[in-house]
């Protein structure tokens, strides 16, 4: 078996080499043995979440190392089949810093309400605590009114929880986050706390294993706040042994950094010329000449860019062990006829 990424063990099955002609020839490996940040592509239906939760399995079956995957569109709920623990996706109001509370608000950190929230967050530790220290402030009722508003608005998110699990706990067997209830805001607000997280642990040598965090629709959740917790992780994860792979059907989306500092990116098929026109700029140097050219047409299929080996292969990925939800709803399912007549 070739394995892409590096020669070590641990490593996991992504599936197989596809010719040209369509035929599958050798057994293609993830390197697992040691850090990496990858890249996920591939419009709605090529298989980008799939081709996630195939390397979610191989991370649950190799030693040493624990996956943490994001996922706000409920289509992982399967990998508990492979003993990986699905759990409400909730943080701590502390694991965010003052000045990430003023942004997370759309608040003038200067302001202030900005002046409130940022002092309110230095001061308490939860939710309920900064709304209480805000609304007992001898200050400009205007202000106060317009922080509480702030506070109640992310207070009704469902997201921040004093019992929210540790990061202990996530990389006991790894977890993946159910955030199919969040969105917006709450979900960068999550993925922040998460990423700083993991990438603090793996620093400060306190993680039992070493972190992968997979993060589904990056698109939609690796920006605002969460977008330098996200950048943290591609520029710094690997020294201490900490890493990201994140999937999108939006590759222009990410920060600039995610592509053009993944070792590993896996390509479906993508038919936006923004989107081919973004990896391209990533990645002149393995993708050079007509880059749509070299994109996969079928579900499961990918284009390969292997920083370690300095070259791009095509795989047919490999099929899953456990049940993939990620799938779009059908009139011709029963579940779904029922209301239709």
């Amino acid at each position: 078996m070739d394995v892409l990424g590096g020669d070590g063990r641990p490593h996991g099955t992504l599936g197989h080499y596809l010719a040209a002609d369509g035929s599958v020839g050798e057994r293609v490996g993830v390197d697992l043995s040691g850090p990496h940040a990858g890249v996920v592509v591939g419009k709605r239906g090529s298989g980008k979440s799939y081709t996630l939760g195939v390397l979610a399995e191989a991370l649950t079956d190799a030693s040493g190392v624990a996956p943490v995957v994001v996922d706000p569109m409920g289509a992982f709920g399967g990998l508990s089949a492979a003993g990986i623990e699905v759990v409400r996706a909730r943080t701590r109001a502390s694991a965010l810093p003052p000045r990430a509370w003023c942004d997370l608000l759309g608040l003038d950190a200067t302001s202030p309400a900005g002046t409130l929230v940022w002092r309110a967050a230095e001061a308490e530790t939860t939710l309920d605590g900064m709304r209480s220290w805000v609304e007992s402030r001898d200050a400009d009722p205007a202000a106060v009114r317009a922080a509480s508003n702030h506070l109640a608005l992310a207070a009704s998110w469902d997201c921040f929880s004093p019992s929210a699990p540790g990061v202990a706990s996530l990389l006991d067997g790894g977890a993946v986050l159910d955030c199919t209830h969040l969105q917006g805001a709450a979900l960068r607000a999550v993925v922040y706390a998460v990423a700083t997280a993991l990438y603090r642990a793996a620093v400060d040598d306190r993680a039992s294993r070493l972190p992968w965090l997979l993060v589904d629709e990056a698109h939609a959740c690796a920006s605002g706040v969460a977008a330098s917790a996200v950048e943290t992780l591609f520029t710094r994860g690997r020294a201490p042994g900490a890493s990201v792979v994140l999937a999108t059907q939006r590759p222009s989306a990410l920060p600039e950094v995610a592509v053009s500092q993944s070792d590993l990116l896996v390509a479906h098929r993508l038919t936006s010329e923004r989107d081919v026109a973004a990896l391209a700029d990533a990645r002149p140097t393995f993708l050079s000449g007509d880059v749509a050219s070299r994109l996969p047409h079928s579900t499961g299929d990918a284009l390969v860019v292997d920083d370690a080996t300095e070259a791009a292969c095509s795989v047919r990925v490999r099929e899953r062990r456990t049940e993939h939800e990620g799938r779009s709803a059908s009139a011709n399912a029963p579940t779904n006829r029922r209301n239709l007549t």
